[in-house]
């Protein structure tokens, strides 16, 4: 089981963008440095909304153990935990959003730098 979800979450997407990368022409360059910065994206903003939940991280989550609830934003990614007053404060510092967002950032110019590329070479 594990084995299909591994297939399913990484292997399926990263060969679905090779395959067209290459169809289209990209360099292999092109294509690792997406690859690896996209996945880093999605890895980065999976910790940053689940880092207050205390059935992933119950070590770490600055929620567990207190009269808090953890409270997750997916886009921008974050997590919260909402105290007994009603206040809701973040896990998350600016440099782990630092990173999330050069990553998104270095993910939408890679795309944009290729699909120019491809128009040029065309």
């Amino acid at each position: 089981m594990n084995l299909l979800a591994v297939l399913a979450v990484f292997v399926t997407p990263t060969a679905l963008v090779w395959l067209l990368g290459r169809r289209a022409g990209f360099r292999h360059w092109m294509l690792v440095a997406f690859l690896l910065v996209g996945w880093l994206t999605v890895f980065a903003g999976w910790a940053l909304s689940q880092r207050a939940q205390p059935f992933l991280f119950p070590d770490t989550s600055p929620c567990y153990g207190t009269r808090s609830t953890p409270v997750s934003e997916y886009f921008p990614p974050d997590s919260f935990c909402r105290h007994a007053d009603g206040e809701l404060r973040t896990v998350n510092g600016p440099d782990a959003k630092l990173v999330f967002w050069a990553a998104t950032t270095a993910t939408v110019a890679m795309a944009g730098t290729a699909v120019v590329w491809r128009r040029r070479r065309v």
